[in-house]
């Protein structure tokens, strides 16, 4: 281990990412909870987030089990009406002195962005300059994206040299300290479960397709479903698993039920879960209007799913169309239909030789992976800074 970070090292984390209590535990998001449990190159982590007591009954939350891992909740602000918005800005007061209270006490300094708490923590990395800041930025760097987003992308690029900035996917003309930074979501099991499932799976009917997501506009679902009943499927050996939940179910559900394929709804369910449907899936369609670079797509590589994904962000930097899976140029329903009819001209040859392509590749999304680079690339400026 570097002596950039040593063991005893303390980190804390500032996000707003949903938590709330349970049963005397605290959950969080889970990819979130996941991420943070694997970081062994920290002796303890402290995590302030917002409390969401509305998600209790949200699968997708894990509950924290590492005992070095400490929460601080803070208030929950914002919502959809235009009034929920405005009164974010009630809460900055409350949240600034907040951040800067556990700043104080902590070396190494994790940031969520883009979110309000970055916000503060980016004004007040100016003022720490001998602290770590690293501040992952989660959504999609380069593209259109909304107004406040944008303002934190501009910000992220105008940081002192005690901060770097990991974003998804490489891009020319970036400052030095924005690196390309792969979200870990894989750990040494699923890995070995994953080369255990590919060698099994077998390219023949039915072909199982699979959507991982909200069921939102943003993700593509309703496009997605408005695409299969404009084709014609009466031929055809399908299935379709849907993943996630949100205000389009209903919706989503009306649509599927005029199908003539078979299409299952699951909700939000656990990882492992998740990875039950991975098992038994041919191909992953996503559809997005705005990603940075989802996780889900490194969990479908991994037990091989091919990829149908939208050509936005840098998913093209890791997809490659017609080699290791299939980019959606047009995102709409004319666009998913053509992207659909690749999917049925793949072989079994082709397809075997895909997903273990895939699957190499997908040793960028591991936990240790991830560890080391955040070892040696993100909090390496120790050394400088004592020079």
């Amino acid at each position: 281990m570097s002596e950039d970070i040593p063991y005893h090292a303390k980190l804390l984390v500032i996000s707003d990412t949903g938590m709330f209590q349970k049963n005397n535990s605290v959950y969080g998001f889970g990819p979130v909870v996941k991420e943070l449990e694997a970081l062994v190159i920290f002796k303890s982590i402290k995590w302030i987030g917002f409390n969401r007591p509305d998600q209790v009954d949200n699968n997708a939350y894990l509950p924290i089990r590492k005992k070095n891992l400490e929460v601080k909740l803070l208030k929950a602000s914002g919502g959809k009406r235009l009034i929920d918005k405005f009164l974010i800005l009630l809460y900055y007061p409350y949240y600034f002195f907040s951040i800067l209270k556990e700043i104080y006490g902590a070396e190494y300094i994790h940031v969520r962005a883009p979110s309000n708490p970055a916000v503060i923590a980016i004004f007040l990395s100016f003022f720490f300059p001998q602290k770590q800041f690293w501040f992952k930025y989660a959504g999609d760097w380069v593209g259109k994206t909304a107004v406040f987003y944008q303002l934190q992308r501009y910000w992220l690029k105008k940081l002192n040299n005690n901060s770097k900035v990991s974003v998804n996917g490489l891009w020319n003309n970036q400052p030095e300290n924005v690196i390309n930074f792969e979200n870990p979501c894989l750990d040494n099991s699923e890995r070995e479960n994953g080369l255990l499932i590919i060698g099994n799976k077998k390219h023949s009917s039915p072909i199982n397709y699979c959507f991982v997501g909200g069921l939102n506009e943003n993700k593509g679902c309703l496009i997605f479903l408005q695409a299969l009943v404009a084709m014609n499927l009466s031929n055809t050996s399908i299935i379709l698993h849907i993943v996630g939940d949100g205000h389009l179910k209903n919706q989503l559900e009306g649509l599927a039920s005029t199908l003539e394929i078979k299409v299952l709804f699951y909700g939000s369910i656990p990882k492992n879960e998740v990875a039950e449907i991975y098992n038994i899936c041919h191909f992953i369609v996503l559809p997005s209007q705005s990603e940075g670079f989802p996780k889900v797509i490194g969990e479908a590589m991994n037990y091989g799913c091919i990829p149908i994904v939208s050509n936005i962000s840098c998913i093209a930097q890791y997809i490659i169309h017609k080699e290791n899976g299939i980019l959606i140029e047009d995102i709409t329903p004319r666009g998913i239909i053509t992207a659909l009819a690749e999917s049925f001209q793949i072989q079994p040859a082709k397809f075997n030789q895909t997903t273990y392509a895939n699957y190499k590749r997908a040793s960028c999304f591991t936990y240790d992976y991830y560890n080391n680079r955040i070892e040696n690339e993100i909090f390496k400026m120790r050394k400088s800074l004592k020079n």
